[in-house]
């Protein structure tokens, strides 16, 4: 289920219900409600309520939801009920510890193909994968059919390296680096700066 008239900051919210769902049933918990699940969360019952509807009716009244088939519905809105590849540029510091995080794997995430164009790296193996020289990603990644790619480059090479993996075919671009990226409408970017976080943090211990 795909409706690209669903509000972004819907969607946005369906990976914290997921997530939370998942720690309920490691847990052994299997009925829940949305006024639970929104107290481990701090967002409202009814905000819960009204999201969820939006994708069609998953509990019932006075019965509350089914703690699996939830988990089940939202892998399936959010396409995570299968494996991604992921194309990673950026062999760094940030790069090889990404490759090395495993809660990827477990949902339904994995890095195959890393790339750097820097020759000190180029060869070099984190983990099972070799770092490829990124002279040839462009090809590789397309051949490869990989629609997912993440960005761990300095800010000064980020949309250089951003343009190279939408013309690979790439839709969608977790990026880690500091600056805003422009991109061809239809293509996703997610932006990850902990300083900025950081920043929001601190505002309120002065």
């Amino acid at each position: 289920m795909n409706d690209r008239n669903i509000p972004h900051i819907v969607v946005s919210r369906l990976p914290r219900y997921l997530q939370a769902l998942e720690h309920m049933l490691h847990d052994g918990i299997h009925t829940t409600s949305s006024q639970e699940l929104g107290d481990m969360i701090g967002i409202s019952a009814a905000q819960i309520r009204k999201d969820l509807s939006q994708f069609g009716e998953f509990g019932k009244q006075g019965k509350g939801y089914g703690v699996s088939f939830l988990v089940e519905q939202l892998q399936q809105i959010l396409n995570v009920n299968r494996h991604w590849e992921i194309a990673l540029v950026g062999a760094g510091n940030l790069g090889h510890a990404i490759a090395h995080y495993q809660d990827f794997n477990k949902h339904g995430f994995n890095v195959t193909m890393i790339y750097d164009s820097d020759p000190a790296l180029i060869g070099t193996q984190i983990g099972s994968y070799v770092v490829q020289n990124a002279a040839n990603m462009v090809d590789e990644i397309r051949k490869a059919g990989i629609k997912v790619g993440m960005i761990t480059v300095p800010a000064n090479s980020a949309q250089a390296v951003a343009d190279e993996l939408v013309k690979a075919g790439v839709q969608a671009i977790l990026n880690y680096a500091p600056i805003n990226l422009n991109v061809p409408e239809g293509v996703r970017v997610q932006y990850i700066d902990p300083i900025i976080y950081l920043q929001r943090m601190t505002y309120y211990l002065g």
